[in-house]
């Protein structure tokens, strides 16, 4: 029996010794992975890094590709783009003396991008695979009332979890609270988080701390990559980082959220890990993007949103002490 010092997530891949990091939803995504990749590496496990990608990929020469739909990024790749964080990660990779390559889907239908990773599990030898999400968009089920950009990571969830080779497959999220910026109710985050947790399907939540060799190493990445990438530098991970470090509010790192309201906390910098079985059972239009073999093709469908609930706590004239910020968290008038 497992005890409170056991990890889930980490307890999970314990038989697994090969394990693909991939960023389920495109752009930055995969530095939510990087300090898992960097945990497990140090317990001797190899962990390979892949991305959905937003570059123009189809601009690389043809030495770049390991099998259609699948890029291999290194430092020497060409820079195709001003924005492209895959060949920025596998740069700060080598500076840091970690394993450079990163693996970059193109954006596609579910059919061919679960070509492409059943490719990369023959190539790699493969026994898990974890997806990555900055932000809560990949545990939206579909009948939510604001989905936020879930289109790619709904991709990813459908062409991962029709690998039936593989034993192990985790979804993790990290960055919560963050979607806020793109309309999502994070109270029905919460209560999807629940009902996998009935399923037995919600491997827990935990944070990532500043002072850890994994948290440091990330903030480095996340700095780095905000500095290479000025014209369109991570919403995403620059609040996580800001968490991390202790701001908290209505704090901007980027003028691309200059028009909206934050709330930065420290719950974005917690993973949330669940099974890709048991997220996948419980969503309401994945089956419908089966046989989609363009991105284009993929959208949410005709469903109707379940109602908002709002916590109790959040209904008193005057919070108490030391709940207005959870109140805060918790709103759907706020996140």
């Amino acid at each position: 029996m497992a005890t409170l010092r056991d990890i889930p997530l980490f307890t999970a891949l314990a038989d697994s010794k090969r394990i693909l990091i991939a960023g389920a939803g495109g752009g930055f995504d995969v530095y939510g992975g990087l300090p898992l990749a960097f945990a497990l590496r140090a317990a001797g496990v190899e962990a390979f890094l892949a991305n959905q990608s937003f570059s123009p990929l189809n601009l690389l020469p043809l030495d770049d590709w390991l099998v259609p739909d699948v890029a291999v990024i290194t430092p020497t790749t060409d820079d195709v783009s001003e924005y492209f964080p895959e060949r920025t990660l596998a740069c700060w990779l080598e500076r840091n003396a970690q394993p450079s390559t990163v693996y970059a889907f193109p954006q596609t239908g579910v059919q061919p991008l679960r070509e492409a990773y059943t490719a990369l599990v023959d190539a790699l030898g493969l026994d898990a695979i974890i997806l990555v999400d900055g932000g809560t968009d990949i545990l939206m089920r579909g009948d939510e009332d604001g989905l936020g950009t879930p289109a790619e990571d709904m991709t990813s969830l459908a062409a991962v979890a029709g690998q039936g080779n593989i034993p192990v497959k985790l979804v993790v999220s990290i960055g919560f609270g963050i979607d806020a910026y793109h309309g999502v109710n994070h109270v029905q985050v919460l209560e999807n988080l629940a009902d996998l947790e009935t399923d037995g399907a919600y491997l827990g939540a935990f944070s990532l701390p500043r002072a850890s060799q994994e948290g440091q190493l990330y903030l480095d990445a996340v700095a780095h990559a905000q500095q290479a990438t000025p014209i369109r530098p991570s919403i995403v991970h620059g609040q996580i980082a800001a968490a991390m470090t202790g701001v908290s509010g209505d704090v901007h790192v980027t003028e691309r959220t200059r028009e909206s309201r934050l709330f930065v906390n420290p719950l974005m910098a917690m993973y949330f890990a669940v099974t890709v079985e048991g997220l996948a059972g419980r969503h309401r239009y994945l089956d419908r993007l089966e046989q989609t073999t363009t991105i284009g093709q993929v959208s949410r469908g005709a469903l109707t949103p379940r109602p908002r609930r709002v916590p109790l706590w959040t209904t008193a004239a005057t919070p108490r002490p030391g709940v207005a910020c959870l109140a805060a968290v918790a709103s759907p008038d706020i996140v």
